[in-house]
């Protein structure tokens, strides 16, 4: 689950992990008010979206006085914001955090993610504060400092100090430094989070080190142990169809194609988008039903499915291990009859019970178009598309 930057920094600073002061506003009043309680002085208005590069699409301002916060907060209130993260649809803003403004000498990058292949977390650094990881990574990896962390044992002294060392500070900003990656290394096990990112993490000219911006992202399967952080949760910045997924416990992701998947497995799934992609077609989402899939969840996922309008075509792949494919075709025959579908679909069922799914469809009186093996669905589907 992605959090708003406010909501990120809320949660810092219940670890210690030093943040600017500001306040969240959802109506340019409130951002006139906070400003004032700020100082009045120089504040900055940042637009809450769950996307990066804001500042570009001109999501983050300076205001020099509170009234001009206000007319800030009035202009970015209600646009659609458009990043390199939000496709060109971008997206709405519906508040803004209105944060003091900071005497800054020094950006840096600070991150934390699991690194699978080591079975151990990852703390970056980088002097490249402000600029995308991703960018530094491709064009300077050396920047990139790391150290790895057993999570049996945490974040040693001795890291932090080789963090903030590799960093060239010294003094006061060292010693603010290593406390503030440690208390950011303890916030990250504490919420169960996926991915810690501090761009830029700011060193001011009083020795300051703080967290001028902050992502966060919550391990989906750890939220029953944080119903608060659960509660932060904004279904404005979720696609509405994957909402509708979760609700039946639906594994469902959008895409841009034009061809809907339904399909048993993550593995397989990822494999039948690639079929049709080599087949010469796109994907429209990623649905996995799962392995114990019912009438009801196979009903409900070609509902959602067809609820995408960019969707001309439809390929059900299942493997029948643990599911039945009994059980899917009964799905998608009493789907196909109370939802209407005037699209083609594909259909490739194999595994347990596959003779007694292909006797269903037969005599369903639906028109799908049955394939029998792998290649030959995603040809189909293609095929359907072209004509």
């Amino acid at each position: 689950m992605k959090l708003h930057e406010y909501q990120a920094k809320a949660i810092l600073r219940k670890f210690n992990v030093t943040v600017p002061d500001g306040d969240v506003a959802f109506a340019p009043s409130e951002a006139r008010r906070i400003a004032k309680d700020l100082g009045g002085g120089p504040v900055v208005v940042k637009a809450q979206i769950h996307a990066g590069g804001r500042g570009k699409g001109g999501g983050v301002k300076l205001a020099k006085e509170s009234d001009e916060a206000e007319l800030l907060a009035k202009q970015m209130i209600g646009m659609n914001l458009v990043t390199h993260q939000t496709g060109p649809d971008g997206k709405r803003v519906h508040k803004v955090l209105i944060e003091q403004g900071l005497d800054i000498e020094r950006e840096l990058y600070v991150g934390i993610v699991l690194d699978r292949a080591e079975s151990k977390l990852v703390v970056m650094a980088s002097t490249e504060g402000g600029v995308e990881i991703e960018k530094v990574a491709a064009e300077s990896p050396e920047k990139i400092l790391k150290v790895w962390v057993d999570p049996a044992v945490g974040m040693q002294p001795f890291q932090a100090r080789q963090l903030a060392f590799g960093l060239g500070l010294s003094g006061a900003q060292f010693k603010n430094a290593v406390k503030f990656l440690q208390a950011l290394y303890l916030a990250f096990v504490s919420v169960d989070a996926s991915l810690f990112e501090i761009n830029p993490l700011v060193v001011t000219k009083q020795g300051d080190v703080i967290a001028l911006d902050a992502k966060i992202n919550i391990d989906d399967n750890a939220l029953y142990r944080h119903l608060d952080i659960m509660e932060m949760r904004d279904l404005d910045e979720e696609e509405p169809l994957e909402i509708e997924a979760s609700k039946f416990d639906l594994n469902y992701i959008k895409l841009d194609g034009q061809v809907g998947c339904m399909v048993n497995g993550a593995g397989l799934a990822m494999a039948t988008m690639d079929l049709i992609k080599l087949a010469g077609g796109e994907p429209a989402n990623f649905l996995d039903v799962g392995g114990g899939a019912s009438v009801e969840t196979v009903e409900n996922g070609f509902r959602i499915i067809l609820s995408d309008p960019n969707v001309k075509a439809v390929l059900i792949n299942i493997f029948g291990g643990i599911v039945r494919c009994d059980r899917v075709a009964n799905g998608v025959v009493q789907a196909a009859k109370n939802i209407g579908v005037n699209i083609p679909v594909i259909v490739r069922l194999e595994g347990t019970n596959a003779k007694e799914a292909a006797e269903i469809l037969d005599k369903s009186d639906l028109d799908f178009l049955v394939a029998t093996s792998f290649k030959e669905a995603a040809d189909k589907v293609v095929q359907a598309l072209a004509n």
